[in-house]
């Protein structure tokens, strides 16, 4: 075995030392230069992401601020139709409410009138039956007089006859 004194464990492990801290130092280097690669790349992604999304940002901040007062007039006007319309349906129930009762009122009127008018219809008929059928009746009840009086008239002879004399003997006679 060599001499193995303090100083040269002592350098040995220096070395190592140093070894280690080489090997560490190349590979925090080769990191560096991967996330360097990677940042440059993402980086340029980036940067054209921004190149198509920016105009398209920029387009719909004009488009935004063109449009936006006219959706705000368009949202007014709309307000003002949906009130005038509520105004409007209020009047046209009210007027419908108005023109039901009228219209109740006139139907009532009307079959008030009508009831008047057939009742006196019966009435006048009633007075009609009254007074034709009734001298109706006594005439013809004269009529039926004065043809009974025509018929027991022409049924009668005039000559009466003779009748045979009666036995008072005669059974069947009854007096």
């Amino acid at each position: 075995m060599p001499n193995l004194d303090p100083q040269t464990v002592q350098l040995a492990i220096v070395a190592g030392v140093a070894l280690a801290l080489l090997i560490q130092t190349i590979v925090l280097l080769a990191i560096l230069s991967t996330v360097r690669k990677a940042a440059r790349g993402m980086r340029e992604d980036f940067e054209d992401l921004r190149s198509s999304v920016m105009p398209i940002i920029y387009n719909t901040r004009d488009l935004m601020t063109r449009v936006t007062p006219k959706v705000d007039a368009a949202a007014e006007d709309l307000a003002a139709l949906a009130h005038g319309l509520r105004v409007q349906t209020a009047d046209i129930q009210s007027s419908a409410t108005e023109i039901l009762d009228r219209l109740r009122r006139q139907s009532t009127r009307l079959d008030g009138m009508m009831s008047t008018v057939l009742d006196a219809i019966d009435r006048a008929g009633a007075f009609m039956t009254d007074s034709v059928a009734k001298p109706m009746r006594q005439l013809s009840g004269i009529l039926a007089s004065a043809r009974a009086v025509v018929e027991s008239l022409r049924n009668a002879d005039p000559a009466p006859h003779a009748q045979p004399p009666r036995n008072s003997s005669d059974p069947d006679m009854f007096v």
